[in-house]
């Protein structure tokens, strides 16, 4: 198995693991203020190697800016999301950024899929309209505002994903990219908090250890995603099934972690989609 195969594989279990702390921290405190917090912990994280940040080329600033402001309006969205949305469902609906991944990857980067990429492309999206689809006798009705956050944040991600492979084709490195993105977020974070006046509860904030956890883990994940990104060989088709690897995780912690009902159909789901993803990658 080749090395970027297993540094995305690595970032599909890390999210799906990030996804689960997502849930504990929104717990115990509001979206902006987990968002901004674990932000500017995975900034501070990188942020001894800011020598090297600033020996990339400025022109490529507003690259970063602009990659910056896209994660910012996914994450609100996939964060009011996950608040409200049981983590297993979330989980299984997270994977239609396979399709706006893939047809990014065709449309722009002129990427081809095989008969492999295919098969398993039509099982990872079959697998996500079974786990959408009303079954009788359903145990919880979902908010359908919240399925429409999870559709743009799925979509603006696949947006990102393709900015990454374009930064990571230039003379960029993973921690040029790294640092510069997550600087803006963390700004844009903190006028938010300005200027909507929100009253962040300093108290509860300081106990919810979640926060550091997940920006230890953001840091971790994306700097093996934008290593894989760095080869050559890699294929944002493939890799976007890869990193689908996470339904696993957050299915599991439906059930083991947060009790949730459901779980054997969202399994069989999930079931559908590894295998998916076996096949797209073997």
């Amino acid at each position: 198995m080749e090395q970027w195969v297993i540094l995305v594989l690595i970032y599909g279990i890390l999210k799906g693991i990030r996804d689960v702390m997502k849930k504990k921290a929104l717990m115990k405190s509001t979206v902006i203020e987990v968002l901004f917090f674990y932000t500017l912990i995975g900034f501070l994280c990188v942020a001894p190697k800011t020598k090297e940040a600033f020996n990339v080329d400025m022109h490529y600033m507003g690259w970063f800016f602009g990659k910056a402001f896209i994660i910012f309006i996914a994450f609100l969205c996939s964060f009011t999301a996950i608040k409200k949305l049981p983590i297993s469902l979330y989980g299984v609906m997270d994977l239609a950024r396979v399709l706006f991944s893939m047809l990014l990857g065709v449309l722009v980067l002129k990427e081809t899929m095989g008969v492999a990429q295919i098969i398993g492309l039509i099982l990872v999206m079959g697998g996500l309209l079974l786990v959408n689809k009303k079954k009788k006798g359903q145990s919880r009705k979902v908010d359908r505002s919240y399925v429409i956050l999870m559709l743009i944040s799925c979509l603006l991600n696949a947006i990102s994903g393709l900015m990454d492979k374009i930064l990571m084709s230039k003379d960029i490195s993973s921690v040029q990219l790294q640092y510069w993105y997550m600087f803006w977020m963390v700004l844009m974070y903190f006028v938010y908090i300005l200027a909507a006046r929100v009253k962040v509860n300093w108290k509860e904030l300081l106990k919810n250890y979640w926060i550091l956890f997940l920006g230890v883990s953001f840091v971790l994940a994306d700097r093996a995603l934008f290593i894989a990104n760095q080869s050559a060989d890699s294929k944002i088709t493939v890799m976007t099934l890869i990193k689908q690897s996470s339904v696993i995780i957050t299915i599991l912690a439906g059930k083991f972690v947060f009790k949730e009902k459901d779980i054997l159909y969202r399994m069989f789901c999930g079931a559908i989609v590894v295998a998916g993803i076996v096949i797209a990658v073997l």
